[in-house]
């Protein structure tokens, strides 16, 4: 069975920091792009990071030199460092995993920056 679970959101203040996972089975994660989105209350979900199976990471402007995107494919697990964070940052994140015609998205997890 394929599956995508992330874990790590919760509360944090403006300015701290979190690490999301993303642990996949059921499929083969090297093999896969793996990219994290989120959507915010009321707006459509966006594109947040990616990393390719090479390793080439690439993020939307508004996370760069915040957020860091990763992987360990010996673990078949995903990860988003988030430094810096903004209450723009309030979000439920998901992890996606896609490949070819192939495209597999997690259940998210959610994320609020607030004081």
């Amino acid at each position: 069975q394929v599956q995508l679970v992330e874990s790590g959101g919760g509360l944090v203040q403006p300015g701290g920091s979190l690490r999301l996972s993303c642990v996949a089975s059921g499929f083969t994660f090297g093999s896969f792009s793996l990219r994290w989105y989120r959507q915010a209350p009321g707006k459509e979900r966006e594109w947040v990071a990616g990393i390719g199976i090479g390793g080439n990471t690439y993020y939307a402007d508004s996370v760069k030199g915040r957020f860091t995107i990763s992987r360990d494919n010996g673990k078949n697990t995903g990860f988003l460092q988030m430094k810096s964070l903004k209450p723009e940052d309030t979000a439920v994140y998901y992890c996606n995993a896609s490949t070819g015609g192939r495209d597999y998205w997690g259940q998210g997890t959610k994320v609020t920056v607030s004081s």
